[in-house]
């Protein structure tokens, strides 16, 4: 008997707002998945693009983005920064064969800790009706079509 899809997500989480809504999520005992592991940042703007797609590389079936809400990050506008990397992020990764919807940016507060566990439900469920990624597969793939592709000539 095969076990059901769980999805593992990885979660960028702003040190000011957005981990401080998870805290307050499980200190209020509120129940979701737990399948999302979270990394704390100081803000949501220094996430760099390249920790997504590592993220997605290693194993991640989805990618949740947390911040503080616009106009309210402790670094003046950095949350309007992760909105600008997260749209052209979600445009980099269609043509990897990574469906967009598995990267989500969502605004949670420091006191909006029921807001975050529904987030986070929310997103497993979506993530969970797309099935597994298996990216590091295809990309592995690719790579070694790539690599039988060169000429003799060309070093690897």
């Amino acid at each position: 008997m095969t076990k059901p899809f769980e999805p593992m997500i990885i979660g960028f989480t702003c040190n000011w707002c957005s981990y401080r809504a998870a805290d307050l999520a499980g200190t209020s005992r509120k129940k979701y998945p737990p399948n999302i592991r979270l990394v704390r940042m100081m803000c949501s703007g220094r996430l760099d693009p390249v920790f997504v797609l590592e993220a997605f590389s290693g194993g991640a079936d989805g990618v949740m983005i947390t911040g503080c809400h616009p106009g309210e990050c402790h670094y003046i506008e950095q949350n309007f920064k992760a909105l600008r990397r997260v749209l052209l992020l979600k445009r980099t990764i269609e043509p990897l064969g990574i469906n967009p919807q598995r990267l989500k940016l969502v605004w949670a507060s420091a006191s909006e800790g029921n807001l975050f566990a529904k987030e986070v439900e929310t997103f497993i469920g979506e993530v969970r009706d797309l099935g597994p990624l298996n990216w590091q597969k295809r990309a592995m793939r690719n790579d070694l079509r790539l690599v039988e592709s060169l000429p003799e000539e060309v070093p690897v």
